[in-house]
């Protein structure tokens, strides 16, 4: 397996309800290291564009509103097989859905406050990774 990068946010239904702390641990416990994290309070253009792919979905007005709404935790995660585990780490969307033992399952409210998001493709890793992060920021 490939050491590689991936792209996470902890959303805001998980910083408002001070979970950032056990996302995290989760995180590592799967074996994944935080390369990079910056809590921010998300632009509705950084929501727009990061969100962009849905643009012509019912939901996009609503998840953009959801992103906004509070501080999130950018972050960058780099281990074996990174995109994949962080995948499986989150669980479905829908938290009644989720495997016992992931994010979702153990924090997430519903499909719409999931807890957090995990890049799906190295392609997509990289881009959404560039979007908040320069290389300084990162520390391997």
């Amino acid at each position: 397996m490939a050491i590689e990068r991936t792209f996470s946010i902890l959303k805001p239904d998980v910083t408002r309800r001070n979970l950032t702390g056990a996302v995290n641990a989760m995180i590592e416990a799967a074996g994944l290291c935080i390369i990079a994290q910056r809590r921010i309070l998300m632009t509705r253009r950084q929501a727009e564009t990061f969100y962009a792919v849905h643009k012509e979905r019912p939901f996009f007005g609503e998840l953009v509103e959801s992103m906004t709404a509070g501080p999130v935790v950018v972050q960058v995660l780099e281990g074996a097989d990174a995109i994949k585990k962080y995948r499986d780490l989150l669980g479905a969307t829908d938290p009644a859905k989720a495997a016992a033992g992931t994010i979702r399952k153990e924090h997430a409210l519903s499909v719409g406050e999931n807890s957090a998001h995990g890049s799906d493709a190295p392609e997509t890793a990289a881009i959404e990774i560039a979007q908040f992060f320069s290389g300084n920021d990162i520390i391997a």
